[in-house]
């Protein structure tokens, strides 16, 4: 897209009235979304034993949050200094202190601290109404499940308000310049969850596993017992993970698919085609098709509302997930009916003066997207189907087949998850076969459709942490209640199948928003006449490149993962030798040491990913040229979406495996069963909760980068400004590698009380 040729007709009153109207629905969101903080609030907090475990959870999560922003904000201040000097130098030739370069820095703090908000609030509620959800377990399972069902809406609606406001204020003020503002607020949130999946994912699951492999395989306790050092720290990671973390992540998912479609909207101005088929109407349509996924995400908002009233256990009903999946579907109608009314009163097309329903059928097609990656995420993961059955009954033959079985089920996921965007992609272009200028905006349109509900989707993924907390609260309290441990135990479980539900959706999304970004690094670098040639060897190792990347950041986290976790199971072991009493329930545990372990381990561990993500395509840009960083984004969409899906697929499949022995089934807890379930579900909760969801900001990142630098690529530079672009780049990944490996676990010494295996002898 080049932004001399978009030149933008004034906006009419009626679309000045329409923005306000998207204004004011960003507004109802944040509304609607304090009136489930005032609902959730109100509930009782429980037994005071409860409520002091909450506190401790609640303690935790917090001051790691605040911990991590005083980390990252130095990285982003850079970032933002330098996004101002580049723009500052782009546009010098039009004059000191141009509005653009002030306003893509702006753009990218407000992303940053946007994303963040959304976390913040979502993790904030959370850690407030997991005790209230485990209070309501002992009065009924419905009034549970709305407790908990709530608090996770208050996530969903404060998402969607912060994005929609960002993305609103920036169009409002900025006008024909905000695809280039919209591509630096995108930027911003991309990179803020980056940073709080990766060191949520890395707290969480670190805690996790050393919880599991000392507390249940080694004493034979159960999971969330009180005597367990790393217990509280594991219930600390469900928020700062799987709310905050996942609350930004969908966050910047919902803005990025934003951009992408107004991006695409106005390139459309830029292509000789469109002129030619709208002639003097094509800058006033063009304007229409711009405002179009604003007035979807507007619609959404209340669509979501209506979804989550509409979630209520019927009497006698027993499985969560009916209730949750009535809710969605009520919601995805909802959303296609208001996009087709939208489309109804404002998409006409011009030549004809007849409604234009292929932007509703766009539109439709990733709502079925939706619906048909839910399908295929619950296929995989609910307890009660064949991929969790099967994979549970291998545990009778050990670790090793269940292992297998896993893996075995969640490749094959990622084949039926990846024709099914392959499908939408290729629907959606059809839609418009006729105007080739509208395909890749026909392709957005699907993007905004898939998290058109993005209120209920995120409600329904903190659903999930909010119920696992509730039920540790519960055992931790050493409350005496059957009814209500079993309600906790199956809310939990579902709960697994909501948080995999949304990482699938998640996944999809990335990789639409990824294509969409794509067409318009063609458009910027300049690159529609010659295309990506792979038979180009530039290109080609470009893609090879940007194959590799997601390999590399997720070998990054896994490692950082397996290293937190090692020091974690130190811990709680030299507590249980030095403190016997902690096992006779005579001595409380030390929770403190093994959150300040986790805490430390995920900061220390951020920057390397972070690097990763910005560096990379500048090297290859500036190294190898546009064309060959083309390459790499597609190398990167292909394998970070293969790997993203695979691994929170096999992650939740092994998850609900485990909960299902650990139900009953095959003997129950204690069994040589479920200790080969615990080793498959600590293998899959960094696959599902660390580095497979990182890979959806990773993508978008990369992407966003790419764009944001390419302006500087396709222009003449002295070799002097490219080298030291290149040596500056090559030396952050060189760091990346450094500090990833720093800290890593080494042989045995003598001082250890173990020896180092003797040399191999000639």
């Amino acid at each position: 897209m080049s932004e001399a040729n978009i030149v933008l007709p004034p906006l009419t009153r009626n679309e000045w009235t329409l923005l306000w109207a998207v204004l004011g629905s960003a507004l109802v969101a944040l509304g609607y979304g304090l009136l489930m903080v005032w609902s959730v609030l109100r509930c009782d907090p429980g037994t005071p034993a409860m409520q002091k475990v909450g506190k401790a959870i609640e303690d935790g999560a917090m001051a790691y949050l605040r911990r991590q922003i005083k980390v990252m904000i130095w990285f982003v201040l850079i970032l933002d200094v330098g996004l101002y000097l580049m723009y500052s130098h782009l546009y010098a030739d039009q004059g000191p202190g141009h509005p653009l370069a002030l306003g893509v820095a702006v753009a990218f703090l407000a992303g940053v601290l946007a994303s963040y908000g959304a976390g913040y609030v979502g993790m904030w509620l959370a850690v407030k109404a997991n005790v209230r959800t485990a209070a309501a377990a002992m009065e009924s399972f419905p009034k549970a499940m709305k407790v908990a069902f709530n608090a996770g809406t208050v996530s969903g609606m404060f998402t969607v308000g912060f994005g929609l406001l960002g993305a609103t204020l920036i169009f409002l003020i900025f006008r024909e310049e905000a695809m280039r503002i919209l591509v630096g607020f995108g930027f911003g949130g991309s990179l803020a969850a980056l940073f709080m999946r990766v060191g949520g994912g890395i707290f969480t699951k670190a805690a996790d596993i050393g919880a599991d492999l000392v507390g249940k395989i080694e004493a034979g306790i159960p999971e969330d017992d009180p005597r367990n050092a790393a217990v509280i720290a594991d219930n600390v990671g469900d928020n700062v993970g799987d709310c905050a973390g996942m609350a930004a992540d969908v966050f910047e998912s919902y803005e990025v698919t934003l951009v992408a479609a107004i991006i695409l909207a106005a390139a459309t101005l830029a292509t000789p085609q469109f002129q030619a088929d709208y002639g003097a109407n094509a800058s006033s349509f063009a304007l229409k098709l711009i405002l179009f996924p604003l007035l979807i995400r507007a619609v959404g908002v209340f669509a979501s509302i209506l979804g989550t009233i509409s979630v209520r256990l019927k009497p006698g009903e027993q499985d969560p997930m009916k209730p949750i999946i009535w809710g969605y579907w009520v919601s995805s109608l909802s959303a296609l009916a208001g996009v087709a009314v939208v489309n109804y009163f404002y998409l006409h097309d011009p030549r004809t003066g007849l409604v234009d329903w292929r932007f509703t059928v766009a539109s439709g097609i990733g709502i079925v997207l939706a619906i048909l990656t839910l399908f295929l995420t619950n296929y995989y993961t609910h307890p009660n189907n064949r991929p969790v059955s099967e994979t549970a009954i291998a545990s009778k033959t050990g670790p090793a087949t269940l292992l297998l079985s896993g893996m075995a089920e969640g490749n094959e996921s990622t084949v039926w998850a990846i024709v099914l965007i392959g499908l939408t992609i290729l629907s959606s272009m059809w839609v418009f076969a006729s105007e080739p200028a509208l395909a890749a905006y026909g392709i957005a349109l699907a993007g905004l459709g898939l998290l058109t509900t993005t209120g209920f989707i995120l409600a329904m993924d903190t659903y999930g942490p909010i119920t696992d907390n509730a039920h540790g609260i519960f055992e931790m309290a050493g409350v005496s209640n059957e009814r209500a441990s079993r309600t906790l135990s199956w809310m939990d479980a579902i709960g697994n199948t909501t948080k995999a539900l949304t990482k699938g959706l998640a996944i999809a999304t990335a990789v639409l928003a990824a294509v969409s970004l794509f067409k318009s690094f063609i458009d910027e670098a300049q690159l529609n006449e010659i295309g990506i040639q792979v038979n180009l060897p530039k290109v080609f190792v470009g893609v090879l490149i940007g194959g590799a990347v997601p390999f590399l950041f997720t070998a990054f986290s896994l490692k950082a993962v397996g290293r937190a976790a090692y020091f974690v199971v130190e811990e709680v072991r030299r507590q249980f030798r030095e403190h016997p009493g902690i096992m006779t329930r005579k001595e409380l545990p030390e929770y403190g040491r093994c959150v300040e372990i986790v805490t430390a381990a995920a900061q220390k561990e951020l920057l390397g990913p972070g690097m990763v993500a910005v560096a990379t395509p500048v090297l290859v840009a500036f190294g190898l040229g546009a064309a060959a960083c083309g390459g790499y984004l597609c190398g990167a969409i292909l394998t970070g979406q293969l790997l993203a899906v695979y691994m929170a697929n096999t992650g939740g499949l092994w998850d609900n495996a485990k909960k299902k022995i650990e139900d009953g089934f095959l003997g129950g807890k204690g069994t040589d069963r479920h200790k080969a379930a615990i080793i498959g579900d600590t293998v899959g909760d960094p696959y599902k909760d660390t580095a497979g969801p990182s890979l959806n900001p990773l993508i978008k990142v990369m992407n966003l980068v790419a764009i944001l630098i390419v302006p500087f690529t396709i222009r003449p530079l002295s070799p002097g400004v490219r080298a030291t672009v290149i040596m500056v780049s090559a030396a952050m990944l060189i760091a990346a590698v450094i500090i990833s490996h720093r800290g890593a676990i080494l042989l045995p010494t003598p001082s250890d009380g173990e020896h180092p295996p003797a040399p191999p002898k000639d």
